[in-house]
């Protein structure tokens, strides 16, 4: 699984993109943060406030309860903004 990181995601990270290997039993969205942020404590502190990031699958916008495959790419971006 590819997992992309944008914006402030990525400098908070130092990495742009990783490939991981989660267990079998994550399903969702959800659990892969979650999984994600048990790794480091940088993953944790960047990723907190899930409720506000964005998400895609396989670049289509996704939710929290989305399911993810081995197979998928993930990006995570923050909230964005304009006028």
């Amino acid at each position: 699984m590819k997992i992309v990181y944008f914006a402030s995601l990525r400098r908070q990270l130092g990495i742009a993109e990783e490939v991981v290997a989660p267990p079998p039993d994550i399903e969702t969205v959800r659990q892969l943060l979650a999984w994600l942020g048990d790794r480091s404590q940088t993953h944790l502190q960047a990723l907190a406030g899930q409720s506000r990031l964005m998400v895609a699958i396989n670049q289509d916008y996704a939710g929290l309860e989305s399911r993810v495959a081995a197979g998928d790419e993930i990006a995570f971006f923050p909230p964005v903004t304009g006028g």
